[in-house]
């Protein structure tokens, strides 16, 4: 018979989380319920994650406690999942063989059946590209107020420091029909908020004939019935349209918020990071989003130290970030990943001055999201409440939005999945 209890560590992305909802769907569908730690689960899964250095270190050791318990006898199947193990395919079961299950991303909705064979004893190994099948069982979401909506999988670009391409496959959009029937289906089951995903979301409908467009699948899902607020990440310089923000700014359910990578402010950089965009790209970007929606808010990706780059160079990306003012940075000092032209160029920079300029980048992104987060300062702003605030219990915390969170005092029974004025 089938195990009766299941645990998933989620590392790394949006993409990844959404991916263990799925997961999680297809096990509860099986009959099989979550257990209360991984120690105690009889099914283990390890949604992996690839872009970080550290990911693959991470992988081994949270496996050493779960290998040690199948070798004392205990009934646990251990599943790997994810972009590392995509990358790392059979090697994985050649250092731990105690792993039942390796299975690549665009295997996510496949977990049921697979599974079946390696409870049936076998050793599988699912790393092939496939055609992403449509998922019928319903991702179970960690939120009741937001959830995630898959819109593309897989990325054709070919940036040099990323893994993505190699580990999530060639671009599939989804039916913008299925899309909106899943919306429609989290709508009805009483959910306020959706965010369309995608490695890169401009290029969904490239991939289709006739070729469509991303603007018209945001206008076409703009007013599912019962649907509070709209989001979507990532978007892309290269491909972001202006008719993304004429969509947002037309439509009062799509928030105000572009999530935009620059990755770096200087155009040598760019070119050798095989972004397909210069700075002045970008900042038409921006200055087509400040134009139609001057209060929106830009966030971004930006990494440091990639090889090669100087002082001058590192220089040009906080200028960039000085021009555009962002709501928020993500930062990274640049980690030479498993199968990237990058990992493999001579001018690698030392581990101090990339430490050094990821400090002074966090010191200028932090200063500049205080400043931009000043100008809601004696305003009324909108928040759908998610859930209670962990760190003080008599709050509740939600979002604007613009994608700011906001806390206040407030019963979290009353207020969850409700939009709250609240005078900052």
């Amino acid at each position: 018979g089938f195990p009766l209890t299941y645990w998933i560590e989620t590392m790394g992305c949006q993409m990844n989380s959404a991916d263990s909802e799925r997961m999680a769907g297809q096990l509860e569908a099986m009959g099989v319920s979550k257990a209360e730690e991984a120690d105690k689960a009889n099914v283990v899964v390890y949604n992996t994650c690839s872009i970080r250095d550290h990911a693959e270190h991470k992988v081994y050791s949270y496996m050493g406690t779960q290998a040690a318990r199948k070798r004392q006898g205990d009934n646990v199947v251990i599943v790997v999942a994810g972009c590392v193990a995509q990358q790392e395919g059979e090697r994985l079961l050649r250092r731990v063989p105690e792993i039942d299950l390796v299975m690549g991303p665009q295997y996510a909705s496949r977990l049921g059946d697979l599974l079946e064979d390696a409870i049936n004893g076998h050793q599988v190994v699912a790393t092939e590209a496939v055609p992403i099948s449509e998922d019928v069982t319903r991702p179970r979401r960690e939120s009741d107020v937001c959830a995630w909506v898959n819109i593309i999988y897989g990325c054709n670009e070919r940036c040099t420091y990323c893994v993505v391409p190699t580990t999530r496959g060639v671009e599939q959009s989804r039916p913008k029909e299925s899309i909106r029937r899943e919306m429609e289906q989290l709508a009805a089951a009483g959910y306020k908020e959706v965010t369309l995903l995608g490695q890169n979301v401009d290029a969904w409908g490239r991939d289709m004939q006739p070729r469509q467009r991303f603007s018209e699948l945001l206008n076409y899902v703009a007013d599912v019935e019962g649907l509070e607020r709209i989001r979507f990440v990532t978007s892309h310089p290269r491909y972001m349209s202006g008719g993304v923000v004429e969509a947002v700014a037309a439509a009062p359910r799509l928030c105000p918020a572009f999530h935009v990578p620059f990755q770096s402010g200087d155009d040598d950089i760019l070119r050798a990071m095989g972004r397909g965009h210069t700075v002045d790209q970008f900042m038409e970007v921006v200055e087509r989003i400040r134009a139609a929606l001057p209060d929106a808010a830009i966030t971004a990706d930006a990494i440091v130290g990639f090889p090669g780059e100087t002082e001058e160079m590192f220089e040009h990306t906080l200028d960039l970030m000085r021009r555009v003012r962002f709501d928020l940075v993500n930062t990274a000092s640049y980690s030479p990943r498993p199968n990237t032209p990058a990992a493999r160029w001579p001018d690698q920079l030392t581990e101090e001055v990339k430490a050094d300029r990821l400090q002074r980048i966090n010191r200028l992104g932090t200063q500049i999201a205080l400043e931009r987060s000043q100008r809601y300062l004696g305003r009324v702003v909108e928040v759908l409440v998610e859930d209670r605030n962990p760190k003080i219990p008599a709050q509740v915390r939600g979002r604007i939005p613009q994608g700011r969170p906001v806390a206040f005092e407030a019963d979290v029974e009353a207020t969850r999945g409700r939009i709250v004025p609240v005078l900052v």
